[in-house]
């Protein structure tokens, strides 16, 4: 990330602030962390300088729910993702930058919609099953590692499952701290990781880390449906132009 240059640093810094906030509470505003920062520059650069930060952030949340969790989940998530994981080593190794944008897009969009189709839905319980999990585990590997945007997979399998909110939230962060550790050595072979990529994550940890506190303030004042609508609607915008630019 080229330092000097102040518009992307202010990006990358709101880039990083988002994670934060999702790891204070506000999860689904880390979902739109890497396309806003692959606005400014690659894609794949972009999530590999975000990683780091990821991983660091995710210490936080494995301390304070490391007695809540559901094992099924993660004995059927956390080897599909990784297989989901390999798949997305092989298309970034493959696919130019732009159509790997395009693919953050794809599931920006397809989340939103599937949002707004079921805003007045009532789910029935459903447990978790191998073949599901399979599915939506790979998926959730190959989306969080060509932009850390794993969370609509994930809630697509796991939220119909209602599962008591404290476990539900150590489900969800041991997946995807196991998930961020998987994605360090396809990382790493891509040359993603290069000092100059380690050393911008180095300037943006500190604001990750003020973001988190923030979110956690922000979950007890902010109305649940504000929220939600905001997010979705900044998602649905960035994932649009994500796709434009292929055009």
């Amino acid at each position: 990330m080229p330092a000097f240059d102040p518009l992307v640093f202010a990006v990358a810094l709101f880039a990083a602030l988002l994670i934060g906030l999702a790891k204070g509470g506000l999860s689904m505003v880390g979902s739109l962390a890497t396309p806003i920062l692959a606005l400014v520059m690659s894609p794949v650069k972009a999530a590999a300088i975000l990683l780091p930060i990821l991983i660091i952030s995710d210490a936080f949340g494995l301390w304070s729910y490391r007695r809540h969790y559901d094992r099924r989940n993660l004995t059927i998530l956390i080897p599909a993702a990784a297989l989901g994981i390999g798949v997305g080593w092989a298309t970034a190794s493959l696919v130019p930058d732009r159509w790997v944008g395009f693919v953050i897009g794809v599931i920006g969009v397809s989340f939103c919609v599937s949002a707004w189709l079921r805003r007045n839905a009532i789910p029935k319980p459903r447990p978790a099953d191998i073949p599901r999990g399979v599915f939506w585990g790979s998926i959730l590997g190959f989306s969080s590692f060509v932009a850390h945007v794993g969370g609509p997979p994930y809630q697509v399998y796991v939220y119909p499952q209602q599962l008591d909110k404290v476990v539900y939230a150590g489900t969800t962060t041991i997946t995807f701290a196991a998930v961020n550790w998987i994605k360090l050595g396809p990382y790493w072979a891509l040359g993603q990781l290069s000092a100059e990529n380690l050393q911008a994550a180095a300037w943006l940890i500190p604001c990750a880390i003020l973001g988190t506190f923030a979110g956690v303030r922000l979950v007890r004042v902010l109305p649940q449906k504000v929220y939600f609508n905001i997010v979705q609607a900044a998602l649905l915008v960035v994932s649009i132009k994500l796709m434009i630019d292929v055009v």
